[in-house]
């Protein structure tokens, strides 16, 4: 039966105090579900694909090879010195479709923990971006993608200016990203995403934060996400996720996406794109 869907960010153990899914158990879960490919995306390091594609390859399971980045906001400077601190960085996800994407991959990562200042997220800035984007696919990073943000606050001309910047350095590699955990700022932007996209002729994709395998993980990862803020379960006030940021399957996602069947058939077309091993 051919692949329907694929899971483009997984995010492994390796995000560290963010994600509770293994990388042994991923071969179980494509299994399970059907899926001859996967795609790894920790945030802002690689320090796992090695391992993935080991493991999944091993299991004769496909590996993608990708990366959540930070992305310096181009403002950050003025607002610092007005709010004394600077603004969290935005994201993306960047994934290897040959060798030179996977070299650019590695320098990138590689450029967010080493040029980044003491005390700060790490992250790579535009210029960072725009020295290394040969074989790299690019997906716009949701409601916390540049795009995403900018659409949040209303700043609708200067999304679309950020999304044709964006293909510019991606030509034909660059995929509007549509997440549909059930959080209300993927609902606030959605209608005028998916319109720029149109108006724009970039093609969708439908991405899902697998941060843990399975529904009956929620609590325990909640616990994990508590553990990395300091906080306590009972404390509101402090990032949440939603049992939908589990590893869904492909039937789950059809159907969450059943408005829009192009963005579900979009991740099989980029895992076939993104056939790469990391060395």
């Amino acid at each position: 039966m051919p692949a329907e869907f694929v899971h483009l960010r997984v995010q492994t153990d390796y995000s560290l105090s963010e994600s509770a899914i293994r990388i042994k158990e991923l071969p179980k879960l494509c299994e399970a579900h059907g899926m001859p490919a996967v795609g790894i995306a920790d945030s802002g390091n690689l320090f796992g694909a090695m391992e993935a594609c080991a493991t999944l390859s091993k299991a004769g399971i496909q590996p993608i090879v990708g990366c959540k980045l930070a992305v310096a906001r181009e403002e950050a400077e003025g607002l610092a010195g007005r709010i004394g601190r600077k603004p969290e960085p935005d994201a993306i996800v960047l994934i290897a479709k040959d060798e030179a994407g996977w070299r650019n991959l590695m320098a990138l990562s590689s450029a967010g923990y080493l040029e980044t200042p003491a005390g700060e997220t790490p992250h790579v800035t535009w210029k960072h971006l725009e020295g290394h984007t040969e074989g790299l696919i690019c997906l716009t990073g949701g409601p916390a993608g540049v795009v995403g943000r900018l659409l949040s606050e209303g700043q609708n001309d200067a999304a679309r200016q950020m999304l044709e910047r964006l293909a510019r350095l991606y030509p034909g590699r660059l995929y509007v990203e549509l997440q549909r955990h059930g959080l209300p700022a993927e609902a606030l932007i959605e209608e005028r995403l998916i319109d720029l996209a149109y108006a724009l002729e970039l093609p969708l994709v439908a991405t899902n934060d697998c941060l843990f395998p399975t529904e009956d993980m929620y609590e325990a990862h909640d616990a994990l996400l508590c553990v990395a803020q300091g906080s306590s379960v009972s404390n509101n006030d402090r990032r949440r996720v939603t049992p939908n940021h589990r590893f869904r399957s492909a039937a789950e996602m059809k159907a969450a996406f059943a408005d829009l069947p192009e963005a579900i058939a979009n991740t099989v077309v980029i895992a076939q794109r993104g056939a790469i091993m990391a060395p």
